[in-house]
């Protein structure tokens, strides 16, 4: 913003109808510059998806830079790569960038208690993964659950993203009213999950609130692979179904059964799972790298970290 400044190209943004705003949580999650409603705009945002914009009718479509300047030049949408445009922007020779105002950490720590305000909870921490899980399936989704669905993000929510427990109440609230009640009735549970489960932002919130409540797992037929990797670093076990029709045979509230799951997933091995009751019997499997495979099992990435730390 400054060498903007300096260089007289702020002037020119601003006379033109440009906005200069904040880093942080803005556009990208609908806090202000929503299109109208039904409307249709080019964001360069990388949230295209129902409702991301701030107004659940619109469209929108994600362009580069260079197509949404142009195109708001011209007044539609145009490819800058057809366009005569001389670009001839030189590197400047300094930033001006000082580091005297970093305060760097001590090598040997501070030797101090945290002290945190009313407002900030506990970080929620998983157990190391055991042979067996034996819960309840708490919810069963369709296809392209959002990070959205799973902890919604807004200005009302936004001063809470240091209290999970807070957060939890309104999890899945998109998709059922009761999410919360269920997860805390039944002790935690199992949910149930179509093709992309996960997509959207990467919210590690999406994976602390479910592991908050209890959940042990999610079997999917696809994930969202972000979504993915912050349900393992959360310690929650993200499974897909060896065969995608045995999704439909899963109701809510079955009680599912995953049998040797160590032995599993140390030896790439399909993993058993059964629904009490109901003579219904399927796999599912874990598909990950090594590391992955000794995170999940340690219960999250923090507990990895830590033993492996003591090891040292």
């Amino acid at each position: 913003i400054r060498l903007l400044s300096e260089n007289g190209a702020l002037a020119t943004f601003i006379q033109a109808g440009a906005r200069i705003l904040e880093s942080g949580c803005g556009p990208c999650i609908g806090m202000g510059q929503a299109p109208k409603s039904a409307g249709v705009s080019l964001r360069t945002f990388n949230r295209n998806f129902k409702g991301r914009s701030g107004t659940m009718d619109a469209q929108v479509y994600l362009v580069s830079p260079e197509t949404a300047a142009i195109s708001a030049v011209k007044g539609y949408l145009t490819d800058p790569s057809t366009e005569d445009i001389d670009l001839n922007i030189p590197e400047p020779e300094s930033y001006g960038q000082s580091d005297n105002y970093f305060i760097y950490p001590s090598e040997e720590g501070l030797g101090k208690d945290v002290v945190m305000g009313p407002n900030i909870k506990p970080f929620p921490i998983a157990v190391p993964l055991t042979e067996t899980i034996d819960k309840k399936v708490i919810l069963k989704t369709g296809d392209n659950i959002t990070t959205d669905d799973i902890c919604p993000s807004n200005a009302k929510l936004l001063p809470f993203r240091s209290n999970i427990p807070y957060l939890s109440q309104f999890s899945f609230k998109t998709i059922v009213d009761d999410f919360y009640d269920r997860a805390k009735e039944n002790n935690g549970g199992i949910i149930i999950g179509g093709d992309n489960y996960g997509q959207g932002s990467s919210r590690e919130h999406a994976a602390l609130i479910p592991l908050y409540l209890g959940v042990k797992a999610v079997i999917a037929k696809t994930f969202a692979r972000i979504h993915r990797s912050n349900l393992i670093n959360s310690g929650i076990l993200p499974l897909t179904f060896v065969n995608k029709e045995d999704y439909d045979k899963i109701e809510e509230y079955d009680e599912i059964v995953l049998s040797d799951l160590i032995e599993s997933i140390n030896n790439d091995k399909p993993i058993k799972a059964s629904i009490k009751g109901k003579d219904i019997e399927f796999l599912v499997e874990f598909s990950g790298s090594d590391r992955e495979k000794e995170v999940v099992l340690n219960g999250g990435y923090l507990n990895y970290s830590k033993n492996n730390k003591l090891e040292v």
